[in-house]
């Protein structure tokens, strides 16, 4: 068959383009199936967890939420208990969180999901460590990919060229029987497609606009009788402003604000604490005028979600496969990112390892596809709402009605409801199928239960503590 992968019966070379979470995990599944595999990266990786120029979002708040903490066991069992030996923090929700999200407080009920808060390039080192501890793993570090090597009925090497100066910058073909694209959000796979006669896939964009900033932070003294851990609060259509304060390692914190396009937080200091302002609720900002900053500030616009079609028929090569966030990207403010990336690596194991199914390349593809489904609706989605959004992903469908009236229900009722808020958690963490939503219990509360008192302030202190 024209479109047999073969990763399960003979796959001597397998390259991955890209040494981020998403590429990590992808060349720890394919190691099962290769001879060999070569992890390609245009940065060279630290001794150290610090921040790389290929991961321009790495200084930003990244959590590790449920589905992807559940699908990171399955591929590296203990590394989750790894990450909080090497000081990952883990935050309990709604219990340890001050949320305010659809214009309510949350109540603080004991904890149903958890956020896994380590910095990205402390989550990085420990994936990579993990991941390169594997004899078939090698890589190729301050290194890019310029191309494809094939034509359109198959892949068949990655075209590189070594970066830096005082380097050999002729382009090398390095040969190999599937190469993954794991480059992230700004892929050029789609050019590289063309560029030996194949179709790049369609893009579907829902863009809102939205810039957000980030800076380090130590905590001052807790304000009297608080015990929370962090603090979210969550734009949406009337309240377009975001605030977010969580713990990293070392007792420190990453806040986070954002605003739409053409209210984007400064970059100055002092202008980036007076940005709280903005916010519904002083909490921040109250927060923040005790706490001492530690890092300067960063900012990040690339927030759009954009997924690129490779499941879709068309004209493209055997032996080319694209995820994470080469493939369908989200905006970060949902903190899905690292998930998806475990996620689809275990769609990908999956695929790969089906006794009935011959894993093909557009098989495969669609696996990793769906993947990242649901993440899509959940961020999309909730953009498509807001207001600027743009692209050809804003269209709201006549059939969409019923689900986006259901599920306003679901949030009208979460804050106040721990049922339904512990479904909702569920759903929103990607470790449970958005038919979550729909279990009898949850149903029942939805449709026919009332909305429930939310707090009327930022609760400070959890309600088990409060008797």
């Amino acid at each position: 068959m024209a479109d047999q992968l073969g990763t399960s019966r003979g796959t001597r070379h397998a390259v991955v383009i890209g040494g981020s979470i998403a590429g990590l995990l992808a060349a720890r599944v394919l190691a099962e199936h290769a001879d060999r595999v070569t992890i390609v990266e245009r940065d060279r990786f630290p001794d150290e967890p610090e921040p790389r120029a290929g991961v321009p979002q790495g200084r930003h708040l990244h959590v590790l939420i449920d589905g992807g903490r559940l699908a990171l066991e399955q591929l590296l069992p203990g590394v989750v208990d790894e990450l909080r030996e090497q000081g990952s923090p883990r935050v309990g929700m709604p219990e340890d969180m001050v949320q305010w999200q659809g214009g309510c407080w949350y109540r603080r009920t004991p904890a149903t999901a958890y956020l896994y808060t380590g910095s990205r390039p402390l989550v990085e080192q420990v994936l990579r460590r993990r991941v390169l501890a594997d004899p078939r793993i090698g890589t190729v570090e301050g290194t890019e990919a310029v191309g494809l090597a094939g034509d359109a009925a198959r892949v068949r090497g990655v075209v590189l060229r070594e970066r830096g100066a005082g380097r050999n910058k002729e382009p090398r073909t390095l040969e190999a029987d599937l190469v993954v694209d794991a480059s992230g959000r700004g892929s050029r796979a789609p050019d590289w497609l063309a560029a030996i006669g194949a179709e790049p896939p369609r893009e579907e964009v829902l863009d809102t606009g939205l810039a957000y900033a980030t800076r380090i932070y130590r905590p001052g003294p807790a304000q009297d009788g608080a015990d929370f851990i962090g603090q979210y609060i969550v734009p949406n259509p009337a309240q377009t402003y975001a605030g977010v304060a969580l713990p990293i390692e070392g007792g420190r914190y990453l806040v986070t604000l954002s605003g739409l396009r053409g209210e984007e937080p400064p970059t100055d200091g002092d202008a980036f604490e007076k940005f709280t302002e903005r916010l519904p609720h002083p909490v921040l900002r109250d927060w923040l005028a005790k706490a001492e900053p530690a890092s300067a500030v960063h900012g990040f616009r690339q927030t759009a979600n954009v997924r690129r079609r490779y499941d879709r028929p068309g004209r493209r090569p055997a032996g080319f496969l694209a995820t994470g966030d080469a493939l369908c990207t989200f905006n970060p403010i949902y903190g899905q990112g690292m998930s998806v990336a475990a996620i689809s690596a275990v769609a990908l194991r999956d695929a790969l390892a089906h006794p009935r199914r011959t894993p093909t390349t557009r098989r495969v593809q669609r696996a990793l596809f769906h993947a990242a489904e649901q993440a899509w609706n959940i961020s999309a989605g909730a953009d498509k709402n807001m207001p600027g959004a743009q692209g050809d992903a804003v269209r709201t469908r006549v059939a969409d009605r019923p689900a986006a009236w259901y599920l306003q229900r679901v949030q009208d009722r979460a804050p106040g409801d721990p049922v339904v808020g512990a479904a909702f958690r569920s759903a929103l963490s990607l470790a449970e199928p958005l038919t979550a939503l729909f279990a009898p219990r949850v149903l029942g509360a939805v449709l026919f239960g009332p909305v429930r008192e939310a707090p009327a302030e930022p609760p400070l202190r959890r309600e088990a503590d409060t008797g």
